[in-house]
């Protein structure tokens, strides 16, 4: 099975070697019919401390590297905004 990849925003680089990233995904809403943006942080390992807040980031998945990080960054896409 591939591994997933997901695309979002850098909101916290004060831990070493890893960066909290903010995922937003919009789901039409069943009831209502209105688009609704959810989002959900992950905790991802940046092993060159390269990733800054605000920075368009992509993580991959990966084996548990510890309590929290199952994710690893494959590339930076620069600043956001």
């Amino acid at each position: 099975m591939p591994k997933r990849v997901l695309q979002g925003v850098v909101v916290s680089d004060k831990t070493d070697k890893t960066i909290v990233v903010r995922v937003e995904r919009r789901f039409t809403h069943p009831l209502f019919r209105k688009t609704v943006r959810r989002s959900k942080k992950y905790q991802a390992h940046d092993a060159t401390n390269a990733c800054k807040v605000g920075d368009m980031v992509r993580i991959e998945e990966c084996s548990p590297i510890s309590k929290t990080k199952r994710w690893t960054v494959v590339r930076e896409e620069g600043a956001a905004g």
